[in-house]
């Protein structure tokens, strides 16, 4: 009964310390341990995993002065509030990225999960009038910055806190989006979350 116990003990352990190791080689779960709080506060954070790559914002040096502005919120035309849109860049990886995700309507239906349908692959008054998303990520595959759009049913969006008054949009997203000029190639975008402040985010700075 004690060789039993005793090999079950070590059996426990052995399973134990492969869940860790996978977990701390598995890109998914390292992204995910990388990605900021969620919150909804106005803490002006963004983070989302894109096929098990981290993308945070992060300020560039710029071309001439000044810094390449990583994160900025956008409100719609001709009426600021019809939609807003969040553009995030990496400028400062070795392999840069960008999102845009569009969101239609938030302050006349508030809180709440919403559909992520089709991207054209523009924005503002040039994209669709539903939310969407699309990206700039570089593809292993191709060795080539390739670019992606969301479809039809494509993901989720939850606003998990609007209060315009003090200028704050917070929210989850996940979805899929697919390559522009493939349709064969799709990314999956995972742990996606936002708390911003578009008061004081043109103030912040990110390293």
């Amino acid at each position: 009964m004690k060789t039993q116990l005793l090999s079950l003990a070590l059996s426990l352990q052995l399973f134990v310390a492969c869940s860790n190791n996978n977990d701390n080689t598995n890109p998914l779960a390292v992204c995910e341990n990388n990605l900021p709080a969620i919150t909804t506060s106005g803490a002006n954070t963004f983070g989302c995993c894109i096929n098990g790559n981290l993308l945070i914002p992060r300020d560039g040096t710029g071309s001439i002065g000044g810094s390449d502005d990583s994160a900025g919120l956008y409100g719609g035309y001709s009426n600021t509030t019809d939609y807003y849109e969040l553009d995030i860049r990496d400028f400062k990886s070795d392999r840069t990225a960008k999102i845009l995700i569009h969101m239609h309507q938030v302050h006349e239906n508030g809180t709440g999960v919403y559909v992520i349908n089709e991207s054209n692959g523009y924005n503002a008054i040039d994209g669709y009038n539903h939310n969407y998303m699309h990206c700039r990520v570089f593809n292993e595959a191709t060795n080539s910055y390739q670019y992606y759009r969301s479809f039809e049913n494509s993901g989720t969006m939850e606003i998990t806190n609007y209060n315009f008054y003090n200028r704050i949009l917070s929210g989850v997203f996940s979805g899929k989006m697919i390559n522009s000029s493939s349709l064969n190639d799709t990314i999956v975008i995972k742990g996606g979350r936002f708390d911003i402040n578009w008061q004081t985010l043109p103030n912040v700075s990110f390293p």
